[in-house]
């Protein structure tokens, strides 16, 4: 029975429910047929009372919906709202979501592929539209009232980051900005630079999944729960996390067991042994095996990462081979339904060469795979039938899990380790949290599920580290580009860029990694403040004093080290003189004395023609001493040059290693020398005593006021300490210098390069710097440079489009791979005559510091798509162009459409009058958007 409410909380209660719906939060909550979650309530209270916010939270837990209600309000208020998203998929799959809430006529589309209704007053974009209207000033900006960043973790990737950076610093401060990004585990810190560029910023972090997680390991027949059973499964609960023992001692049992090798024991007790491994054997299940132990438990839909385009491919024909069917004929007929009206747009000529009725048989049993190199038509519809649980097993590559909304009542990770690009690596605790957080759908599934598949070798504690290490940090990788600094002179001149520059979040981080270095600086200050107290003496300036002391220090050991290093020369050339039957007395060591060279020991080349032991540290004589003993010296043991006393010689029958040979030549060696007494080394005279400079200082100091000071050594001691205490001092501010003002420092050089090149002249940009600021991409400055030297006239289409492939392709092969086949002719010239352009920027870069391994610069164009893209150009068929390029449909439609990019970015660059290039650019356009390419995702 429900507690009654006083007349008082009555009408306090009536009153906040009558607030409440007179906000715009209450219409838009009435959209939606659940609950918001309290963090979502807050991010949109935020936003309706005017502050930005940052909301970061898990996968799946509809942080998207603060952006839906930025939507609502832009509306509600006349004012317009851009959506902006890291890939063109997400694009398209929010363009629909908006489209299906608000019609068409009110939404948008703008990415590198589509147009469709760009002045609407709610436009889906990706991140670098929106960065390149920013620095066009396009018209478009005019009314508008919100930007919503999805997925701005993005700004931590090393390739596209910077794009985040750009816009968050450039939008105008009239425009309210929406920020929603994974769990962080530095969201207060990424607030807090929003707060200081963008202004008032709520942060709004929910670390609480919406479907509970549970983490499994499938080893053999058996699923093992990951943590023991009080724990609280599903994120960061106050519940003890330890480790299921069960798999602690499976990990121990499997991992003492011997490779291989035969069992050593006999009889009954081998035999019991073996039987007892063989019923508790542990494996690894194959792919179609881990499916049908997934759906017997009732887990699936399930997502299967496989780090691997071909491991995915492969995942399908394995369940293909093993029979595995998960739908019924009902399902069956509705697949091929969806399928052949999602394709029907594709030529049946080139269904075939896209494997497109493999694909379909995989997509009717429920099995199919998700990855870059499909096509994005065959991606789609496979997202699409995977919602509808029509497709219950997908093998997919990590991409799907940046933002696609494709959840899972399961997750499947088949190893901890991926090809990062560069080596083998261990996934991060923040690519498991991305990965497993597709597990579990919000409003469908009680929990989600994540199972990591057993591999021996595996360490439990090292997963359930992953697992329960819910955040990772968000790092910037802002860095200035040549584009971005022509557009900036031309927008703010030199000095307020520059300023610009520094309120990156890159410079941000930067700085605050100094200020426990400051800190430690400004404590430094004050002890040198108490030092210089210590060591002032009454009859003159006792600093000056100490550093003529110093200087007299230095010179003192330095020609020490001299002297040093002469002797230790004299004494291996010495050394390197000696032969085998030399007598000699070692000087010192433990077996300083007579002894009789057997070999020299000679470092590696200077034996000369004796093959003696070789060293690389200097010779290293073998002796025999006057006590019978052979042993290998060291030049430790001759810190003075050694010459031979006496020579003998060296029985042929000697053998080092009998003691009656040892006996018998020590014997001889005592008769021969032992009435020798070695030649004393004479101590040369020092260096120091004939040196000007230690005279000087020497008399200096003798002049010098304090010189007769009685308190002299306490003040020395003082000003010793002073002086160990200031070079610490100046090397922690040569750290600070390192790490502040380093953007802006890259940016120096970048306007001092293209002032150079007569792209800028002080804050003027000059007509060259006009058409690079019309060129994006990673090589801009070379697309600059040739459009500059006329490299691409008198190009047809085809060839321009060549020449322009490698501008933006990158190719997945090692740097060694076979060269390239390339068109002939122009085509062939104008790619050397880039290749001759790039050497020289290259040149350039190294002269003004511009460091392509820290993410500025020029990489070298890449000639490895430039056939597939002239042959397409040319009007080549579908299969014979795939079949010459050897390259996945996926990866063939994705690099023509960033070649189509680039070329619309030329045609509106290049020069008008006595120039093709700019109409050659539209026509090769025309010529690759055909077929394949073409196929609009939109529609």
């Amino acid at each position: 029975m429900t507690e009654e409410l006083t007349p008082a909380e009555a009408y306090a209660a009536a009153r906040r429910r009558a607030a409440e719906e007179a906000t715009a939060l209450a219409p838009f909550r009435a959209l939606y047929d659940f609950d918001l979650d309290p963090f979502q309530i807050e991010a949109c209270q935020a936003l309706e009372a005017g502050k930005g916010v940052l909301v970061a939270a898990p996968t799946g837990s509809g942080k998207t919906i603060v952006g839906e209600f930025a939507v609502h309000l832009a509306l509600e208020q006349g004012r317009k709202c851009f959506y902006t998203t890291p890939i063109k998929a997400l694009s398209n799959q929010k363009y629909a979501d908006l489209v299906k809430r608000y019609g068409a006529d009110r939404v948008g589309l703008l990415t590198g592929d589509n147009s469709v209704n760009s002045e609407a007053p709610v436009v889906v974009m990706t991140t670098e539209v929106l960065r390149n209207m920013l620095y066009a000033g396009s018209q478009s900006l005019r009314g508008l009232g919100y930007v919503v960043m999805d997925e701005v973790h993005y700004l931590s990737d090393r390739f596209r980051g910077a794009v985040w950076e750009e816009v968050i610093i450039h939008l105008p401060d009239s425009v309210t900005l929406v920020s929603l990004s994974a769990t962080v585990s530095n969201a207060e810190e990424f607030g807090d630079w929003l707060d200081t560029v963008r202004g008032d910023t709520e942060v709004i972090v929910s670390e609480s999944r919406p479907v509970p997680l549970w983490q499994h390991v499938l080893a053999g027949r058996r699923i093992y729960d990951l943590f023991e059973e009080e724990t609280d499964h599903g994120g960061r609960g106050s519940g003890r996390r330890e480790v299921n023992p069960d798999l602690v001692r499976l990990a121990r049992m499997e991992n003492s067991r011997p490779m291989g090798g035969r069992d050593r024991r006999r009889g009954r007790e081998a035999d019991r042994e073996r039987e007892r491994r063989q019923r508790s054997r542990i494996w690894t299940p194959g792919r179609p095996e881990v499916i049908e132990r997934l759906d017997a438990e009732g887990l699936l839909p399930a997502i299967t990462f496989i780090f691997s385009r071909a491991g995915c491919e492969a995942a399908v024909q394995q369940c293909l081979y093993a029979g595995l069917r998960l739908n019924d004929e009902e399902g069956r007929a509705r697949v091929r339904e969806i399928v052949e009206e999602r394709t029907a747009s594709i030529p049946t000529e080139d269904l075939h060469v896209l494997g497109y009725y493999e694909w379909l048989e995989g997509l009717e049993r429920g099995i199919a795979a998700h990855h870059a190199g499909m096509l994005p038509t065959f991606k789609e519809v496979v997202e699409e039938l995977f919602v509808r649980g029509l497709v219950k097993a997908v093998f997919a590559t990590e991409t799907l899990a940046l933002g696609i909304n494709m959840p899972a009542r399961s997750v499947v990770l088949e190893k901890l380790v991926k090809w990062n690009g560069e080596q083998h690596a261990d996934i991060t605790p923040g690519e498991y949290t991305q990965l497993t957080g597709r597990a579990g759908r919000r409003g469908i599934d009680v929990e989600g599920h994540a199972v990591v598949l057993w591999q021996r070798g595996m360490d439990p504690g090292h997963l359930a580290g992953l697992a329960g290490t819910r955040t990772y940090p968000l790092r910037s990788s802002f860095k200035p580009s040549y584009n971005m600094a022509v557009n900036l002179v031309d927008q703010f001149g030199r000095h307020r860029s520059r300023e610009l520059l520094e309120t990156s979040f890159a410079q941000f981080q930067a700085d605050r990694s100094v200020v426990g270095i400051s800190r430690q600086v400004q404590r430094n200050e004050e002890g040198l403040d108490g030092y210089r107290e210590g060591m002032t003496c009454h009859l003159g300036d006792f600093e000056e004093y100490a550093r003529l002391r110093r200087e007299l220090k230095d010179r003192e050991t330095e020609l020490a080290k001299q002297g040093a290093a002469q002797r230790r020369v004299a004494a291996a050339t010495s050394l390197e003189r000696l032969k085998p039957g030399d007598v000699i007395h070692v000087p010192t060591g433990k077996f300083a004395g007579l002894a009789l060279v057997l070999d020299p020991g000679l470092p590696a080349g200077r034996a000369n023609g004796h093959r003696g032991f070789e060293h690389q540290d200097g010779p290293r004589p073998l002796v025999l001493t006057a006590e019978r003993q052979v042993k290998r010296l060291a030049s430790i043991d001759f810190p003075v040059p050694v010459e031979p006393l006496e020579r003998m010689r060296i029985p042929k029958s000697f053998n080092p290693r009998s003691p009656q040979s040892r006996r018998d030549l020590a014997s001889a060696l005592r008769t021969k020398a032992g009435h020798i007494a070695p030649e004393r080394h004479r101590k040369q005279r020092s260096a120091a005593a004939d040196d000007r400079e230690i005279a000087r200082l020497r008399t200096a100091l003798r002049a010098h006021p304090c010189h007769g000071c009685d308190e002299r050594e306490d003040h020395a001691r003082w000003a010793e300490r002073y002086h160990r205490l200031q070079r610490d001092t100046l090397q922690l501010e040569r750290r600070i210098e390192g790490r502040t003002n380093t953007i802006a420092r890259t940016f120096d050089r970048i306007v001092a390069l293209l002032t150079e090149m007569d792209y800028l002249r002080a804050d003027e940009v000059t007509e060259h710097g006009k058409r690079l600021a019309r060129l994006y991409g990673e090589l801009d400055l070379l697309a600059s440079e040739c459009l500059r030297d006329g490299v691409w006239e008198g190009l047809n289409p085809a060839e321009l489009a060549a020449c322009v492939s490698a501008l933006v392709y990158e190719s997945r092969q090692a740097d060694d791979a076979v060269a390239p086949k390339l068109p002939s002719g122009r085509a062939k010239a104008a790619l050397g005559e880039m290749v001759r352009i790039w050497g020289r920027l290259d040149a350039l870069e190294e002269e003004f510091r511009i460091n392509q391994a820290e993410g500025v610069g020029q990489r070298e164009p890449d000639l490895g798509f430039a056939w597939a893209a002239y042959q397409w150009a040319s009007d080549k068929g579908l299969d014979e162009v795939l079949r010459e390029a050897e390259m996945p449909a996926g990866d063939f439609v994705r690099w023509c459409k960033q070649v189509i990019d680039v070329l619309g970015q030329i045609a509106a660059a290049a020069p008008r009058e006595n120039s093709t290039v700019a109409k050659n650019a539209r026509k090769a356009v025309d010529a690759l958007l055909r077929g394949v390419v073409a196929y609009s995702s939109v529609g």
